[in-house]
């Protein structure tokens, strides 16, 4: 129980956590959307709203977008239509479901008298919890949708009152599919037969607890519409996606198919590495628990279930070398309730409290440093500033933005798509000749270095940051 002498004071729980999750939510909309996945995210939302096209997801103007499914798409482009094109609405679904799990999660513990906001504690002094709590990202979505399924699964085995999370169990495999594609079957699908295995009769009871007859039906009629319609509008999805994404993007190493981005090479077992790091402390006091009771593990049908679920992920993709660390939030639930079921006993309390309070301080102290004005524009990777300083982030601005080789998402979304890119010379020479209008040029400052002074006569320098630089067309 929780009211032996070391118990942390319950007042530090609830300050620690309001502060933390108001600091969260401030950081939504005073950060710009930084480059390259999360901007990217934002503009592919932001052009749903723009085109009206629903189904098939647009990287650019009538370029489609393979790599993923709509769900998170589809969120942030509703709050796009609610609230309006910018940072905030861009991030809110990501942070609204964030806080939504943990009162999820807490309905799981609070039987054996654990405070929610030790439970709100561990998982928004998480780094990897806290960073993605409130980011444009497919792997919040998955990650719900992952806890959404095991939590549903393990009420459908262990209760006789479940029809409910009987039937949420296929919803959110639906969903899941929408999220993140087929790894939500593989990511969930394992751990769950495995348990199963483990469990006296409980293999049996997989046939008659679950309604699969009327489930599965569910599942397909979530999931399988979008399938069909983007594969209809846009013939080759089904084969990138499937093939591509989920085979050749883990097997491969430095895989060549990507369209949308660079192939990650990292050493095979980094993802533990990854989990080690963005989980810290809690996964290390985890592990060291599961330990010193790994005769026990088994034995207790909550524990053994949290417990294969934490380890299957990473296990999953231990050999695979295009990792990121964001592929260990779905685990981020497990490790949190693992901590609930053995706070009681855990010697080291103040201290666990104390080191994971860190994280989040030194995270604000960032904050600080990098608000200051002119600071927050010269170091973050975002082009906001540029489209700012040239009144293009004002949609009825009609004067057109260039950017030299390459395009960030961050100067697509904040100048409304009118960013164009300037491919070679003969293209470029032809833009500086003409003394009409008006424009900006966008370089990247090491290239600025490779391009003839001649190219610069035209031009006047607006702004600078760490990586590129801001011209303006001198008007003759």
């Amino acid at each position: 129980m929780l009211n032996d002498k070391h118990r942390p004071k319950f007042s530090f729980l609830v300050l620690a956590v309001v502060a933390i999750i108001l600091f969260r939510f401030v950081l939504t909309f005073t950060i710009p959307l930084l480059d390259r996945t999360e901007a990217r995210y934002a503009e592919i939302a932001r052009l749903m709203v723009e085109t009206g096209e629903w189904v098939v997801l647009q990287i650019d103007y009538n370029i489609p977008f393979w790599a993923k499914p709509p769900l998170s798409t589809w969120l942030s482009a509703l709050s796009f239509k609610l609230f309006g094109i910018n940072e905030l609405a861009a991030r809110l679904p990501s942070f609204l479901l964030s806080i939504s799990l943990i009162f999820i999660l807490h309905s799981f513990v609070k039987k054996r008298n654990i405070s929610f906001f030790l439970l709100a504690f561990v998982l928004v002094t998480t780094p990897q919890y806290l960073l993605h709590a409130g980011v444009v990202s497919t792997d919040t979505v998955l990650a719900f949708c992952v806890t959404m399924m095991m939590l549903s699964f393990w009420k459908a085995m262990s209760s006789e009152n479940s029809l409910l999370w009987k039937y949420l169990f296929f919803v959110f495999l639906g969903l899941g599919l929408l999220a993140k594609g087929p790894l939500v079957l593989v990511l969930t699908g394992p751990p769950l037969f495995v348990w199963a295995l483990l469990q006296k009769d409980v293999l049996k009871q997989l046939l008659t607890k679950l309604p699969w007859l009327i489930g599965l039906p569910i599942t397909l009629l979530i999931a399988m519409p979008w399938y069909f319609l983007t594969e209809q509008r846009s013939p080759g999805f089904v084969d990138y996606f499937i093939v591509g994404e989920h085979f050749n993007r883990f097997l491969e190493s430095g895989w060549r198919g990507d369209l949308y981005g660079k192939p990650k090479s990292q050493a095979i077992g980094m993802i533990w590495l990854f989990l080690m790091a963005f989980a810290f402390p809690w996964v290390q006091i985890v592990f060291y628990w599961l330990w010193k009771r790994r005769k026990e593990i088994w034995k207790d049908k909550w524990i053994s279930f949290l417990t294969l679920w934490l380890l299957w992920t990473p296990l999953f993709f231990t050999l695979s070398k295009n990792v990121l660390h964001t592929y260990i939030l779905p685990v981020m639930a497990p490790v949190a309730l693992i901590i609930c079921c053995m706070w009681h006993e855990y010697r080291f309390k103040k201290l666990a409290l104390g080191i994971a309070s860190v994280f989040p301080i030194v995270v604000f102290i960032t904050f600080l440093f990098i608000y200051t004005p002119g600071r927050l524009d010269f170091y973050l990777n975002t082009d906001k500033h540029f489209m700012v300083m040239g009144n293009l982030n004002n949609s009825k601005n009609t004067q057109s933005v260039y950017y030299w080789k390459n395009k960030s998402y961050s100067g697509q979304f904040y100048s409304h798509g009118k960013a164009e890119l300037i491919k070679d010379t003969t293209t470029f020479e032809a833009i500086l000749s003409e003394n009409s209008n008006k424009y900006y040029v966008v370089i990247d400052n090491d290239d600025i270095k490779k391009m003839p002074w001649l190219y610069f006569e035209r031009l006047e320098i607006i702004h600078r940051n760490y990586r590129t630089t801001l011209f303006v067309h001198k008007d003759e």
